[in-house]
């Protein structure tokens, strides 16, 4: 299966899925709408799509004009009933093509958070298999209502977590798909995080748990969307 990678800069990559991706037998492709050129190959040509995170946020559009593009290409897919998963910037953007608020928290979440799976969460066919609780990974200033017509899949004490809009969208607001490089990478560019050092031993001491969580999710999400390329 082919997957298309949305990526915000060359900082948010999709790390750790794409070492899933290609252990499972599946081809990626990189593409941003600011490159302004179309996706390495036609849509159809996809089985499903991630969108991934960035240091922008979701109602820059005066700032990033691609933005506005990029609204109306996740509207398409979610008409087409594209398996789509969005990681932080990824998830906002899917909300917001939904018509639900995307904004800037009171609190921002850097760092682990404690997360907690809804009711819900226990059917779906990527959360199903994930704890009732973990520590989550997070980095981000803004936060998504879930979209009307969704269904909310995880909460923080701050936020909502993740969703399912329909049968095959998924959004999730923490960083199943960091690495350490990825996390170097952001360390060296935020002036607002201090000790450096100290987050990333942290990071060291959760990272192998966390990306097998992480695995886990990506390998769900890409069974979800086999089962859809059998069905259509």
């Amino acid at each position: 299966m082919n997957v298309l990678a949305v990526v915000h800069g060359a900082n948010c990559p999709p790390g750790a899925f794409r070492t899933e991706l290609e252990r499972r037998g599946h081809d990626v492709d990189e593409w941003s709408l600011a490159w302004g050129s179309p996706p390495p190959r036609p849509i159809d040509d996809y089985g499903a799509v991630m969108i991934f995170g960035g240091s922008m946020h979701a109602d820059q559009d005066d700032h990033h004009p691609w933005l506005r593009d990029e609204q109306l290409f996740l509207q398409r897919l979610l008409d087409l009933h594209m398996p789509l998963l969005g990681v932080c910037l990824g998830s906002q953007l899917i909300a917001k093509a939904a018509h639900a608020p995307v904004g800037a928290l009171e609190t921002p979440e850097v760092g682990w958070i404690d997360i907690e799976l809804t009711e819900e969460a226990a059917d779906d066919p990527v959360f199903s298999a994930l704890p009732e609780r973990f520590s989550a990974f997070q980095w981000h200033f803004y936060g998504f209502d879930v979209p009307a017509g969704a269904v909310e899949l995880a909460r923080s004490d701050g936020c909502a977590q993740a969703f399912r809009l329909g049968e095959v969208a998924w959004g999730v607001q923490f960083h199943p798909e960091i690495t350490r490089p990825i996390l170097e990478t952001w360390l060296a560019e935020a002036d607002e995080i201090a000790g450096a050092e100290e987050f990333l031993a942290a990071f060291d001491e959760r990272a192998e748990e966390w990306q097998a969580l992480g695995a886990q999710l990506c390998g769900s999400f890409v069974e979800a969307a086999e089962r859809v390329a059998v069905t259509a």
